[in-house]
């Protein structure tokens, strides 16, 4: 409770600077405990896993989460661990355990026994009620996000001999779940080793014999006995007399079995549980506040999801990142569309060349998540809950020269392609213990825009909000603190940012009124005129606003305390799409060159046409003619 305590009082400062926050439940590969962050130790404990083997047993990889994942042969791996043992167990135990993992019954401190699914869930749905109890009357709390990227375990899973390339990644060892359960059970196992390459993402080098010292992750005190639960529900076992494990129920995880009917993560699992937890959440807070949930990571919204799988304030909070330079850690004027070559697409569709190409390839895959999302789901809020850049990209170039070039250039490709679909976005991560050698000290990442190695200590700061101080640490803000309309009397139409000229456009259709059903009836209410463009400091000072494209009847003025941008439009012809251009004088300084392919190479293009043209027609001329 001290804890929440402390959260509680952060959250009530926010009102005082014009923050609002959600609260997010975060989980990564299950717990810190099994590579990533979230549950606490005894869920695994729970369970039969015995903490201290889950390394050298193959069932997790813990490296990450001890302060390694910088160097070469340790980045990006932490991800692999979502197909690990332990935490697709926990996964699918915790989703699914009635249907996939019934003999599994949990002893409680009454002396009784909970199924494992109920177990789990129940646990929970208690902690999200005492943090919601907690947080939810804070005026700067908007809701609460179910859970941070769920993953699905073994719920799915075609085949227990591979994971699918195309979405599962594939990076140092990677055992099937089959080879995880021989792992797990003590079993050394011949797994293949997977590195990075070119022009697939990774490509399989050796195999090595992992777990050589026959450590159980199991533990005998545990409710499994010491064995293994897959082994213990017939999914597979060990072949005494040729000494391998032998799969025996190769789709258990796809079809229920007791029913053998198939089964679907989303509408079997994922949706009932949601109708739980937002009831659970909606007991102890106002009904007002929003409910944030989103689907598995990279994958769109599922179409399922109709109306009477949805719960009442949702707001739909899928993440997104560009996959090809998490993976790389490199960026450049090359960038590649992962999301379309993982469904299909021709990979030279998918290859985009300069900031200009950048720009629309991040713009393409964000406006994909938010139109299906929009197709599906009707007016219900979107919101990429999830966004940002490495700090480290170009083997960490910019920590040593200053010159953050390329960091400006893929956090505005990305901040562009938010503005242009209209997307609500929270931006991944301000750390405040952010530094060059630890970064966000979590599995080698570094996505924080604050660094304490560029920062005032905390004696030297002015924390009045005019201070120049206040910018003290941040990386890249010219590129991160950008205009954008705060409150809209309308309905907003398009919305377009320069960072290297500071100018804006803004187009939206105005209402005076707003119009709704309720209760079979059409009701109608007034709504203000006056629509807020949020114009920082860091674009203004010293410098003039510039707005033209007002019709004569609109009125626009500017408070550079509140940096707001006010208009106010007239009631002559309210129903006009309004249309406004803002720019500042003098013009900002260029951070970079907006360059594309054909600036680039179509001077080379053309010549080489001209010289082929040209060898073409002497050729012709003095041999066939």
């Amino acid at each position: 409770m001290e804890y929440l305590e402390y959260v509680g009082n952060i959250l009530s400062l926010l009102p005082q600077y014009g923050l609002v926050a959600f609260v997010d439940v975060h989980q990564d590969v299950w717990s810190r405990y099994s590579g990533g962050s979230g549950a606490p130790a005894w869920t695994l404990e729970s369970i039969g896993f015995d903490l201290h083997a889950l390394e050298e047993s193959g069932a997790a990889w813990l490296l990450g989460v001890k302060g390694g994942g910088h160097v070469e042969a340790e980045r990006g791996i932490w991800p692999c661990g979502y197909q690990k043992l332990a935490a697709a167990t926990m996964a699918t135990c915790f989703w699914a355990g009635d249907t996939f993992a019934p003999k599994l019954q949990i002893p409680t401190s009454d002396g009784q026994a909970k199924p494992v699914q109920q177990f789990l869930q129940d646990a929970f749905l208690d902690m999200y009620a005492v943090v919601a109890g907690a947080l939810g009357d804070i005026e700067g709390v908007l809701g609460f996000e179910i859970m941070n990227e769920p993953h699905r375990g073994y719920i799915d899973l075609p085949s227990l001999y591979q994971f699918d390339y195309n979405t599962d990644l594939h990076l140092s060892y990677v055992p099937s779940a089959i080879q995880s359960f021989m792992l797990g059970a003590g079993y050394p196992t011949l797994v293949s080793y997977w590195t990075r390459s070119f022009p697939m993402p990774t490509r399989k080098t050796s195999h090595s014999v992992l777990n050589a010292a026959s450590r159980k992750a199991w533990r005998v005190d545990g409710p499994t006995g010491g064995s293994c639960v897959w082994e213990l529900h017939g999914v597979w076992g060990w072949d005494k007399v040729r000494n391998e494990g032998v799969v025996l129920r190769e789709n258990y995880f796809v079809k229920d079995p007791t029913t053998g009917r198939k089964v679907n993560w989303y509408t079997d699992f994922y949706y009932p549980f949601l109708k739980r937890w937002a009831e659970r959440v909606r007991g102890v807070v106002p009904k007002d506040k929003m409910l944030f949930v989103e689907p598995i990571p990279n994958e769109f919204c599922p179409p399922s999801w109709t109306k009477e799988n949805q719960i009442p304030n949702m707001v739909f909070s899928p993440h997104w990142y560009d996959l090809s330079t998490l993976f790389s850690k490199k960026f450049g004027d090359f960038t590649v569309d992962v999301q379309g070559l993982s469904r299909g697409m021709f990979p030279l569709q998918a290859f985009y060349w300069g900031h200009v190409g950048a720009r629309e390839n991040y713009s393409r895959q964000i406006r994909n998540i938010v139109d299906s999302a929009h197709k599906v789901l009707g007016e219900v809020p979107v919101l990429i809950g999830e966004c940002g850049i490495p700090m480290d990209i170009n083997e960490r170039e910019a920590f040593e020269t200053e010159n953050w070039k390329w960091q400006y250039r893929m956090m505005d490709a990305l901040m562009v392609a938010l503005e242009r679909s209209c997307a609500n976005f929270a931006l991944w991560n301000y750390n405040p213990d952010n530094n060059d050698a630890e970064g966000d000290d979590w599995n080698g990442e570094n996505f924080s825009w604050f660094s304490n190695r560029r920062a005032l200590p905390s004696s030297l700061l002015d924390l009045h909000q005019t201070s120049f101080t206040l910018d003290n640490g941040g990386r890249i803000l010219s590129a991160i603190v950008r205009p954008y309309p705060a409150k809209t009397a309308g309905i907003p139409l398009q919305f377009s940012y320069e960072m290297n000229t500071g100018q804006f456009t803004f187009e939206w259709k105005p209402s005076d009124t707003f119009t709704w059903e309720q209760e079979g009836r059409t009701k109608t209410m007034p709504v203000a005129r006056e629509t807020e463009i949020f114009v920082p400091s860091l674009l203004t000072h010293g410098r003039k606003l510039r707005v033209e494209g007002l019709e004569p009847e609109d009125t626009c003025s500017f408070d550079q305390s509140r940096q707001t941008l006010f208009i106010v439009h007239g009631t002559s012809s309210p129903s006009k799409v309004r249309k406004v251009s803002v720019s500042v004088w003098p013009p900002l300084r260029s951070t970079f060159q907006l360059n594309a392919f054909w600036g680039d190479f179509g001077e080379l293009i053309i010549s080489g046409l001209v010289v082929f043209i040209a060898i073409f027609i002497v050729v012709k001329l003095n041999f066939f003619m």
